[in-house]
C-alpha cells in the first residue's frame, strides 16, 4: 500500500456533475443515463440530508463520495448511509477512501448521527475488506426486488 497522499475534501457542487457521473458509470460498471443522473444529482444537492463530498489532489478530482442522513425510528435518532464511494483507479491504495470515510465518521459526530452504515454488492470483496479496514462490521443483509 502506498503512503496517504494529500487531499482536500469539500461538498460537491454543479461544477462536478459530469466528473462525478464517469466516476459512477465506472463503479457501476455500466453508462447510466446521463439526463436522469444530472437530475437527480442536482436535486440531491439542494437536499440537505444528503452530503456529496469530493477529493481533490493537485487540482483534480480523484474520489467522490454520498451519504443519506435519514431518522430512523428503530434506530430512535439520526443514520448516515454512504451510498456510493469511488476512488479513481490511478490513486487507489492510497489512503483516500480512509479519509473521506473518517471525514464522514467526523460529520456523523459532530451531527449526533446514532451510525453509519454502509451496503456494497457481495462481488465486491475489496470493497467489503476496505469497509472492515475502516471499522465497519458485517452485521445485515440487504435484500433487493428490482421493478425495472
Amino acid at each position: 500500500m502506498q503512503p496517504a497522499i494529500p487531499i482536500s475534501i469539500r461538498p460537491a457542487t454543479a461544477d462536478d456533475c459530469a466528473t462525478i457521473y464517469a466516476f459512477l458509470c465506472d463503479l457501476e460498471e455500466m453508462t447510466l443515463n446521463h439526463t436522469a443522473f444530472r437530475a437527480i444529482f442536482r436535486r440531491n444537492l439542494a437536499d440537505h440530508c444528503i452530503r456529496y463530498r469530493v477529493a481533490e489532489h493537485n487540482g483534480q478530482l480523484v474520489a467522490f463520495v454520498s451519504c443519506h442522513i435519514q431518522y430512523l425510528l428503530h434506530h430512535t435518532g439520526k443514520v448516515g448511509e454512504i451510498q456510493e464511494l469511488y476512488v479513481r483507479p490511478e490513486n487507489r491504495n492510497q489512503r483516500i477512501g480512509h479519509q473521506l470515510v473518517a471525514h464522514l465518521e467526523e460529520m456523523a459526530r459532530h451531527e449526533g448521527l446514532v451510525n453509519l452504515e454502509v451496503t456494497t454488492n457481495q462481488k465486491r470483496t475489496d470493497t467489503v475488506r476496505f469497509y472492515e479496514q475502516t471499522g465497519f462490521t458485517l452485521s445485515h443483509r440487504k435484500l433487493v426486488k428490482p421493478f425495472q
